[in-house]
């Protein structure tokens, strides 16, 4: 008997999830504004991800020819499917090019990865509705889920690190994506908890795509499939499918004792809206977050190396545990993927180009012999203060400095930065930015009149937030 007390006490995190979802008003208005911009920034980061053809070719129908009616349209694209495929379709255009919003803790993710899931049932459930003569959902309530989704991930994410038990943190935005589409579909408490329930017992994928020698693509379309995963298991809930009390909990069955080391899941704080306020944007740089200050750094001092290239002798990365952890790479790098997720090669194009693009990672930029050059020459080392910090929740500095010593002794300063451009502290300075981003990604892929359409309904909150959704998703199309 007092096992089954202490299971129902562990699996507490569904009900708590499941409250929050269904009853919790979002009262910031700070969490409001952060999300407007989190919107226009991840569809703008899956607009320019349709200029790589790695990217389309996932996209559309999975039977080429399929009609859905009432379908999801995905942004960019001509294709109408079916909400299931349409998060899929979404998730992996927003996630592509690594360019999307950055949350980091014990766990690390990307919680705008679940607009996948959420642009895609309120596009469907616009236009369901507005067939049986309802009123379609309006976009504040799209930002309303977004805000519950990213702090659904990203509380999960503060003490309960999926890495270090080698899986991914794409189950954190299937377990999102799953509670707040269930509520949007018309699911009450049952609903969210039956499809939460079988989102934990689902599983996460491995990290094996992420690391060498095995870094590839799948980094670049595994939150698609978790947040269309959501979709599907929200669908199923709505139907009448069932769900189980101790999907964390179960003795030798449950999530924590057979893939969680037998630790308890945990959250550290209430739910409300402190992730949304704390985002990460990446700004500057498509590149692995942890990595961002140590770009803006080489940025910094390309203007004094850019003609010393060949003089350099070392390279120092002053860094935080976490960066050494994932991005810290020797040797060959295989694709984009691994490229993208490597600080020296980071550091070393903004060293050589005093930028970075997306397209640095690609074969033809990757040739440059002078990028492996560098990248032998530099030399790693975590300073303490800098991981504390990171890991402060008054503070969640991801810190690099970078200081390049040349043959003849002499050394540049050592350009420290704490804050990359995309954290709060820095959010006024980045706002013009993100909205120059926004507006060149779009431009990748729209005609001038119709991004000056695109624009016009974009920047005001009020106007933007009282649009119906289905009218929304159809300036993208």
């Amino acid at each position: 008997m007092e096992k089954v007390d202490e299971q129902k006490t562990a699996d507490a995190i569904l009900e708590e999830i499941a409250d929050y979802v269904l009853n919790q008003d979002i009262t910031s208005e700070e969490a409001f504004s952060t999300a407007h911009y989190i919107l226009l920034d991840t569809l703008g980061c899956g607009i320019l991800a349709l200029n790589y053809p790695e990217c389309t070719k996932l996209l559309g129908p999975v039977v080429s020819g399929t009609v859905v009616p009432n379908g999801t349209r995905v942004p960019g694209t001509p294709h109408v499917l079916d909400p299931v495929q349409g998060a899929f379709n979404i998730g992996a255009m927003i996630r592509w090019l690594d360019y999307n919003d950055t949350w980091l803790a014990a766990e690390w993710g990307h919680p705008s990865d679940n607009l996948g899931g959420i642009l895609a049932v309120a596009d469907y459930v616009s236009q369901e509705r507005l067939a049986n003569g309802q009123e379609p959902v309006k976009v504040e309530e799209v930002l309303e889920m977004m805000v519950k989704a990213h702090e659904i991930q990203g509380v999960l994410a503060l003490e309960n690190s999926l890495n270090r038990v080698g899986l991914d943190h794409v189950l954190y935005v299937k377990v999102a994506t799953t509670a707040v589409v269930t509520k949007m579909l018309g699911g009450g408490h049952e609903e969210i908890m039956n499809a939460l329930s079988n989102a934990w017992i689902d599983n996460s994928s491995l990290r094996t795509y992420r690391h060498a020698p095995n870094t590839g693509s799948r980094k670049s379309w595994a939150a698609g499939d978790a947040t269309s995963r959501g979709v599907r298991l929200a669908m199923m809930a709505m139907d009448g499918e069932m769900g189980y009390e101790t999907p964390l909990s179960a003795p030798g069955w449950g999530f924590q004792d057979v893939l969680f080391n037998k630790q308890d899941l945990v959250l550290s704080q209430p739910l409300d809206s402190y992730v949304m306020e704390n985002i990460l944007f990446k700004v500057s740089f498509p590149a692995e977050f942890h990595a961002q200050t140590a770009a803006e750094a080489a940025v910094q001092l390309h203007p004094e190396v850019q003609n010393r290239l060949d003089e350099i002798e070392q390279i120092t990365i002053t860094t935080h545990e976490s960066a050494i952890r994932i991005i810290d790479k020797q040797g060959p790098l295989y694709n984009p993927a691994d490229r993208d997720h490597c600080i020296q090669y980071i550091t070393a194009v903004g060293l050589i180009k005093g930028g970075i693009t997306a397209e640095d990672y690609e074969e033809e930029a990757a040739a440059d012999p002078l990028i492996d050059e560098l990248r032998d020459k530099m030399v790693l080392e975590e300073k303490e203060a800098y991981t504390t910090d990171y890991l402060n929740p008054d503070k969640r500095s991801i810190a690099n400095a970078v200081q390049v010593h040349f043959t003849d002794g002499t050394s540049t300063e050592n350009v420290a930065v704490e804050y990359p451009l995309g954290h709060r502290f820095r959010r006024e300075e980045a706002m013009p930015q993100i909205r120059e981003k926004y507006k060149y990604n779009l431009s990748t892929q729209y005609t001038k009149k119709q991004l000056e359409k695109i624009e016009a309904f974009s920047y005001d909150y009020g106007k933007l937030s009282t649009m119906n959704v289905n009218e929304f998703v159809a300036l993208f199309v």
